[in-house]
């Protein structure tokens, strides 16, 4: 049985022994214990003040969170507060979606003796949790996407109980977080065993094998979230792996655009792709800008506006960046004009500088080994692809694998035809598409979508926003069902007051 270690990124050292990596009983007891503890979560007004406790017990212990945090993660309690913030802010929010219900997605179609081509019968239609889902928490928000993030609270709001797979990087801030999430769980009246945690890189697979395990959330490398994803596809009884994988997040300059506003959309750039060190799902990881002197002041402003060399998360990433770095580098006909690698003697042996590369429209069209510049470099840095012509542009564009996003940027006057084309153009490869500003930062809003097509994530929904939800529930219908065998959300009387549609017509 190994030891799970809490280690500085700013030192390289061990900070301490956080436990014992989960063995393969010990995933069997976590997930049974969570599915024994499902049947409690079927009251909506205590899975309710279950989130809105949660929020209140972590805020409670925020000094603690945001410092254990910071020294597994170095991201800075700046940063941390503010996802601290962000996490307890999705924890109400899915409380107010419970309490809704309009999630549930009630449909009601009375009988109908004389519909044609055949007569109807009574039809009710509502959605029921799935069971028990794994979590797998990200390296890079050990807040908001890890252990009570955006995944255990749209589950948890679902009626689903949650077993979390920590991640190395941050194991005793999931310790100390789960520990929060079941004393809310007790506080409210439920069993603590509606939040469960293990530990450790053998749990992963294990977790997913378990015949109780009813779905995935997975956020991570496409490498490891492939391998997770074909366990679960391949299990004797297949189950749903919402994971979000990698992505590029392509960004587009237009001519007018790089004309009028260089300096704005450079620094912009710059701020954007080095943001929390390049450590975020939707850092703009290729640029299209145009030939000329307009696209080279784009290009000077990025340079000069580089950021100082900082930490990444772990010897891992950090050998992974470097690795991508030559690699891309030694293609010929690729620059540096701001070169990114190895930091200097500053005392964070995970520290690495911030760059950027450029290289012809023309070759990465080409395709070969050009594709590797296609591919996300997890890490602070960007390639800028020089386009000639919208065709040599659109041919880039037409390269690209799915995306979480992608973004353009135009001329305060370009609201033509071109420009809704384009526009058009970016949403078939990305989930979100982003018009004059930069895609790092994702809103927490019903609106929002955080997800693409592969290998940006492996389903068609969302991982933040009211509706990430839907992840884990699944339609039942139930026809010609006497009134008082059916579910109270169903019943005719509408007892729950809760939105639905009866006969086509949608009531409050």
């Amino acid at each position: 049985m190994s030891d799970v270690l809490s280690v500085d990124p700013r030192t390289g050292r061990p900070r301490g022994r956080v436990g014992a990596a989960s063995t393969a009983q010990d995933v069997d007891r976590a997930v049974r214990a969570a599915a024994a503890a499902a049947p409690a979560l079927g009251d909506r007004a205590r899975r309710a003040d279950l989130l809105r406790t949660a929020a209140a017990l972590l805020e409670k212990s925020g000094d603690e969170i945001v410092a254990t945090a910071d020294a597994e993660s170095a991201l800075g309690p700046v940063r941390l507060t503010g996802e601290l913030a962000r996490t307890c802010y999705q924890l109400r929010a899915f409380a107010d979606v419970v309490e809704a219900g309009a999630y549930l997605d009630v449909i009601i179609d009375h009988a109908d003796p004389s519909a044609a081509p055949a007569p109807r019968p009574d039809l009710r239609r509502y959605k029921v949790p799935l069971g028990v889902v794994a979590v797998f928490a990200a390296s890079n928000f050990p807040l908001a996407f890890s252990v009570p993030g955006g995944d255990t609270a749209s589950a948890l709001a679902a009626g689903c109980p949650v077993v979390v797979k920590a991640h190395p990087d941050h194991p005793a801030t999931s310790v100390l977080c789960a520990g929060i999430l079941r004393a809310a769980a007790v506080e409210v009246g439920l069993p603590e065993d509606v939040v469960g945690l293990v530990l450790g890189f053998d749990a992963g697979p294990e977790l997913v094998r378990h015949p109780l395990t009813a779905a995935v959330g997975f956020t991570g490398s496409v490498r490891g979230g492939r391998a997770l994803f074909d366990i679960a596809s391949s299990r004797p009884r297949p189950i749903p792996f919402h994971g979000e994988l990698g992505s590029l997040n392509p960004v587009v300059v237009t001519p007018r655009a790089a004309e009028t506003r260089a300096d704005e959309i450079g620094a912009g750039l710059a701020a954007s792709y080095t943001l929390g060190m390049g450590q975020f799902c939707v850092k703009p990881g290729l640029v299209l800008l145009p030939e000329g002197p307009a696209g080279e002041a784009v290009l000077r402003a990025v340079v000069a506006a580089a950021v100082p060399s900082g930490p990444l998360l772990d010897p891992r990433m950090r050998e992974a960046f470097l690795a991508g770095v030559r690699s891309r580098v030694a293609l010929p006909g690729v620059a540096e004009p701001l070169a990114a690698g190895e930091a200097g003697d500053d005392g964070a042996p995970l520290a690495v500088r911030p760059g950027v590369l450029t290289v012809a429209a023309a070759r990465v069209a080409d395709g070969g080994p050009y594709e590797e510049l296609l591919e996300e470099c997890f890490g602070p840095l960007t390639v800028v692809v020089r386009y000639g012509s919208t065709v040599e542009r659109d041919a880039v564009l037409g390269a690209l694998p799915g995306n979480l996003t992608a973004t353009v940027h135009l001329a305060a006057d370009e609201r033509d035809d071109a420009a809704q084309a384009l526009v058009a153009g970016l949403s078939a490869i990305a989930g979100r598409v982003v018009v004059d500003g930069w895609p790092t930062g994702v809103t927490v809003a019903p609106a929002m979508q955080h997800g693409g097509p592969y290998p940006a994530s492996t389903s068609t929904s969302t991982s933040v926003g009211s509706t990430a939800i839907e992840r884990w529930l699944r339609p039942v219908c139930y026809q010609n069902v006497p009134d008082p065998l059916l579910p109270a959300e169903l019943r005719e009387a509408n007892p729950l007051h809760l939105p639905r549609t009866v006969d086509g017509v949608r009531t409050a």
